[in-house]
């Protein structure tokens, strides 16, 4: 205990010396360096847990005769995900970047103490014994939590402590892959952080802090070293241009048939029998094509070297098949159909990963897929290498909804800057086609459906961040349907208001009196007890449920042009009233404090 205050101590000194001798602007400017430093640590760790892992396993299996054991593997890991988060984190961390996006929209960019390393645990686990998923996405919430922490330990507005998570998620993206660019636009893009001034600085200084940590602990190669893309030539247009419809094709199977399968496991209401379907039907996959074992990145380099396609046949059931071309592509689209069912296995018995590296595989299987067709069906040479990686852009930004973030990624990951304007062609037609049929990315969908979405356009997020139930007026007073005008006079007498509320003998909302509607009549006392408040009120045709979003309110309000509204429950029950001018003042001052600088 006596540490514990001497920590928080310091800490609150700390925190005092920082704002009174540096400012808020520059302690968010240091603060974003160690960010940083601590959200690389994490992506460095957790590659590092991810190579344990292997190393172990491998070592088992070398130890025993029995070489198909790892088919167990994926299931066990799945077990021990699931005994982790049950009895260690008890809380929620799938769907990583979800998470992230749900706190940048409802808690101010807050994110749970756990958020530090129970994603780098769990993700660990179920990759490491070969769950078909990717480290990305935990990655990004643990690099996330551990700036939204620092933002919670200075006691940092909003605005800075959600600029801190994005700080995170760029430092750890950018360490991971070694690419600062596409950490900064995934950040813009998918975390939908606003471009400002005092937004860039720090995550430059995050992203180039997190790059600097992964070269001196990782080294300095890229991603995908021995890649050595071709020149762009221009009559491979046409082709780019299918690749990209192709992709946005793919993405649209990709992201529905992963819902399909999720929303099935999800239907298995007991746990464990939930559990070992998925982890056994996975085992079952990895066995019919060991490629879908872990995030399988080495399977991706295998595709960039040319010829290297045919290698994946080695140690899979169909290694006695003959591998000429047509087989290759057969076996190439398999694999990217297929991918999805292994990911959505994998999530859905209740491994923890991302679909980040599982978008970058399907793009490039289906890059390969077209460049070998194209090249045994026509005679033409298209660059093997340069259609996997305008694939892995295209899957990207249909799956993601970040066409920026793919092509930036890719030509980083590749050192491939000459294949800009084929990476831009591939991802801007797949997401093109891709967002009519699919509105939100595979990270925003749950949430855009409870209305949580924080989005570039500041009008929607100033109205999602609203809280309704303060602006709700509950001192305009209520009437007894079955009152008679005396008694109404009465309650008139008493109020500074010019509208009332009538109830019915079950204090439900009935409707409303106007004062102005029947102010000859207050004065008449020969109506005061021949004329009952039910025959001169009238009811609204539009009102303000509880459950209502903050668009819902602002619509009905446009539609109607009221000033004042009524809310109800869902059952009738009366709330209170709000206010028009409530509701835009609120709004203004979330504008206000948004548009700061």
């Amino acid at each position: 205990m006596k540490l514990k205050r001497a920590y928080y101590h310091y800490i609150a000194r700390l925190r005092k010396f920082c704002k009174e001798k540096f400012g808020i602007t520059t302690t968010v400017l240091m603060l974003s360096f160690f960010t940083g430093i601590f959200g690389a640590a994490a992506a460095i760790v957790i590659k590092n847990l991810l190579f344990l892992n292997v190393t172990f396993l491998n070592r088992v299996i070398s130890a025993t005769q029995y070489r198909y054991i790892y088919l167990a593997f994926p299931l066990i890991g799945i077990i021990l995900t699931i005994l982790f988060v049950r009895h260690f984190v008890k809380d929620n961390i799938s769907h990583g970047v979800s998470i992230v996006l749900k706190a940048i929209a409802k808690s101010g960019g807050k994110l749970r103490s756990h958020n530090v390393y129970s994603s780098i645990v769990a993700s660990s686990l179920t990759v490491g014994f070969g769950g078909s998923v990717g480290l990305e996405a935990p990655i990004v919430l643990t690099g996330s939590a551990i700036g939204s922490n620092l933002g919670k330990l200075f006691n940092l507005s909003r605005k800075e402590t959600t600029l801190l998570l994005a700080c995170g998620s760029t430092a750890a993206m950018a360490a991971i892959f070694k690419a600062p660019v596409a950490a900064i636009v995934f950040a813009l893009e998918v975390l939908m952080l606003d471009l400002t001034n005092a937004a860039l600085l720090p995550l430059l200084i995050s992203a180039a802090t997190g790059t600097v940590m992964s070269m001196l602990f990782l080294g300095a190669n890229v991603m995908f070293p021995e890649c050595h893309p071709s020149a762009f030539n221009m009559n491979n247009i046409p082709f780019y241009i299918l690749l990209g419809l192709l992709s946005g094709a793919i993405s649209i199977y990709f992201l529905r048939m992963l819902r399909f399968v999720e929303r099935s496991f999800s239907k298995i209401k007991i746990a464990p029998v939930r559990t070992v379907v998925g982890g056994l039907a996975l085992g079952v996959m990895i066995f019919l094509f060991p490629v879908f074992y872990g995030e399988g990145y080495e399977n991706i380099m295998l595709l960039l070297k040319n010829g290297g396609a045919a290698q994946m046949f080695v140690n899979s059931p169909w290694a006695f098949v003959e591998a000429n071309p047509l087989v290759i592509v057969i076996f190439l689209f398999a694999i990217l159909l297929l991918k999805v069912f292994a990911t959505a296995f994998t999530t859905g018995a209740g491994g923890i990963g991302g679909v980040f590296a599982p978008s970058l595989f399907v793009g490039a299987f289906l890059g390969a897929a077209l460049a070998v067709s194209v090249n045994t069906l026509t005679g033409l040479n298209l660059p093997l290498a340069n259609f996997v990686l305008a694939g892995m852009s295209g899957l990207m930004a249909g799956i993601m909804h970040a066409p920026l973030t793919a092509i930036f990624l890719i030509a980083e990951l590749s050192t491939g800057y000459n294949l800009l304007i084929p990476l831009m062609i591939t991802s801007s037609i797949s997401y093109l086609s891709v967002r009519p049929f699919e509105k939100y990315s595979v990270y925003a969908r749950q949430l855009a459906g409870k209305g949580i979405l924080r989005t570039h356009n500041k009008d929607i997020f100033a109205i999602r961040q609203l809280n309704i139930s303060r602006l709700i007026d509950k001192n305009v007073a209520t009437i007894s349907i079955n009152s008679t005008l005396r008694e109404y006079t009465q309650i008139v007498a008493r109020s500074k208001r010019n509208i009332f509320v009538v109830l019915d003998h079950e204090d439900n909302f009935a409707g409303l009196l106007l004062m102005d509607d029947h102010r000859e009549m207050l004065f008449r006392q020969d109506l005061y007890d021949l004329v009952i408040v039910k025959d001169i009120m009238y009811k609204p045709d539009v009102v303000v449920y509880d459950s209502d979003s903050g668009e819902e309110i602002v619509r009905k309000f446009r539609e109607t042009k009221n000033f004042n509204l009524p809310v109800i429950t869902k059952d009738g029950k009366y709330v209170g009233f709000l206010s028009k001018a409530n509701v835009l003042t609120a709004y203004r001052e979330v504008i206000a404090s948004e548009s700061e600088d």
